[in-house]
């Protein structure tokens, strides 16, 4: 089963939620989609502080 992280809900979803242009993954665990958001931000913080350099 796969997870993912609905942008429209602010919730975590199975295979038959929303459509997938307004949710993130799929994630293999409930958990990892529950901190998609999180892990998103991270990576943002590092792509433009490698473009400050």
């Amino acid at each position: 089963m796969s997870w993912y992280y609905c942008l429209t809900h602010q919730r975590v979803e199975p295979d038959d939620g929303c459509a997938n242009d307004q949710r993130m993954g799929p994630y293999a665990m409930e958990a990892e989609a529950s901190t998609a958001l999180a892990r998103a931000a991270e990576r943002n913080a590092t792509f433009h502080a490698q473009d400050d350099d």
